[in-house]
């Protein structure tokens, strides 16, 4: 089969580094018929879907939104209320991964993933032997600063909840650090409410107990004086980064050999890596 017969598709996560990926591929490849898709779980926070709506306006086309089959809610419940975790990432599989298979079903495509050269990991790659990965920022040496500065060229800029989330993903992501719980509560209340909602018995999003801690203000004073001590360990790791660059980038991805200390701190944890991309 030509590569001129293969489908060309592009997973949008609502993060930066897809849509820096849809923007460059625009600029510099020419790509037949590119279809843009974006996996919607319907648990994203606001910022995502406005993130996505000036996405759209920049490239000029739709991104197809894929829905899974059955609500979060229904899910849970047919998982006896077991949440999510990073043990059983029934979330991952059920509302991203099974959406995008079934989208692509027999066809032949390449699956373009927006990793960078200076990131130590592979992303999403399927079992179906019809879907070819590609990563062109690891091929053209993109790194971290020429992504940010494609979104500032393009003024499509970062997504408003990366001012206090370091990830995109569905506003409950048990992969959340502590700060970002803290932030989910003081951003959006309701969505904060609604996580906690789900939350039965020894069923919880935090393996350090329920949501109900982030209510304690000791705790959260804690939090942050814990996070805060960890950005400043990044910007020295990072050999003077600026500080917004330190933020953009936290996540154990870049550094890993240096940043065993910071990650005790802050105690990250390695994200969904097709919500993420």
């Amino acid at each position: 089969m030509s590569d001129i017969e293969r489908r060309h598709i592009l997973s949008i996560s609502g993060g930066k580094d897809s849509a820096a990926l849809a923007v460059y591929l625009k600029q510099t490849r020419d790509i037949p018929n590119m279809e843009y898709v974006f996996m919607d779980t319907e648990q994203e926070l606001p910022e995502t879907y406005e993130f996505l709506d000036k996405l759209e306006g920049i490239l000029g086309c739709t991104i197809t939104r894929l829905t899974p089959k059955w609500s979060f809610e229904k899910l849970l419940k047919l998982h006896n209320n077991y949440l999510p975790s990073a043990q059983a990432r029934w979330c991952t599989s059920l509302m991203k991964i099974k959406p995008f298979e079934e989208f692509i079903g027999d066809s032949h495509c390449y699956s373009y993933i927006g990793i960078r050269v200076d990131e130590n990991r592979d992303g999403f790659i399927s079992s179906k032997d019809n879907i070819v990965p590609v990563y062109p920022f690891k091929e053209d040496g993109i790194t971290l600063a020429d992504v940010n500065q494609m979104l500032d060229d393009t003024g499509l800029g970062l997504p408003e909840y990366y001012k206090w989330r370091s990830r995109s993903g569905c506003y409950f992501c048990f992969f959340q650090q502590n700060i970002e719980w803290v932030g989910l509560k003081e951003n959006h209340p309701e969505l904060f409410e609604k996580a906690r909602s789900f939350e039965k018995g020894d069923f919880t999003w935090n393996q350090n107990g329920d949501l109900s801690q982030y209510e304690d203000s000791k705790r959260v004073s804690e939090i942050r004086k814990r996070h805060e001590k960890a950005l400043k360990k990044r910007r020295r790791l990072t050999k003077g980064a600026k500080l917004i660059d330190v933020m953009r980038e936290a996540d154990p991805y870049v550094e890993a050999n240096l940043m065993e200390e910071v990650l005790r701190d802050e105690e990250l944890e390695e994200g969904c890596l097709v919500c993420t991309l």
